[in-house]
């Protein structure tokens, strides 16, 4: 289980993040939201934690395969509509390296492997406790 905690500060919507091993990360609005753009959107953060996910899980596989992929770089494009209650997630994978089309079609399915891929493709609860 991932512990974290968060709390907010006087400047409006800046929020620490804090890990249970004690990386911090700032999370904030953009000014146009009324922010004062500080750190990550959430939004980014949900997309940043898809990206780190899919690196880390593409790069375990080709260290464990000795594959010569110098370079992996992802782009996440996150979109909600809000009306249809649907999210898009966009995701490109560029890799940079002795890569044939057979690897090329496992790194994607490793990259669809990932667990925070299996996360957000599956069902999701949440549960609540005000305290």
């Amino acid at each position: 289980m991932e512990t974290l905690s968060a709390k907010i500060d006087t400047r409006l919507y800046r929020t620490e993040i804090t890990s249970g091993s004690g990386n911090i990360v700032i999370s904030d609005e953009p000014q146009d939201m009324g922010g004062k753009n500080l750190g990550f959107s959430p939004s980014e953060l949900l997309a940043s934690a898809l990206a780190s996910c899919t690196l880390i899980t593409l790069r375990m596989y080709i260290n464990r395969k000795q594959w010569d992929i110098s370079e992996i770089n992802i782009t996440i494009d996150f979109e909600r509509d809000a009306d249809k209650n649907v999210s898009l997630f966009t995701r490109k994978i560029e890799v940079i390296g002795e890569v044939d089309q057979a690897q090329r079609q496992r790194l994607e399915t490793i990259a669809n492997s990932c667990p925070i891929h299996k996360t957000l493709t599956h069902s999701i609860d949440i549960k609540t406790t005000l305290i």
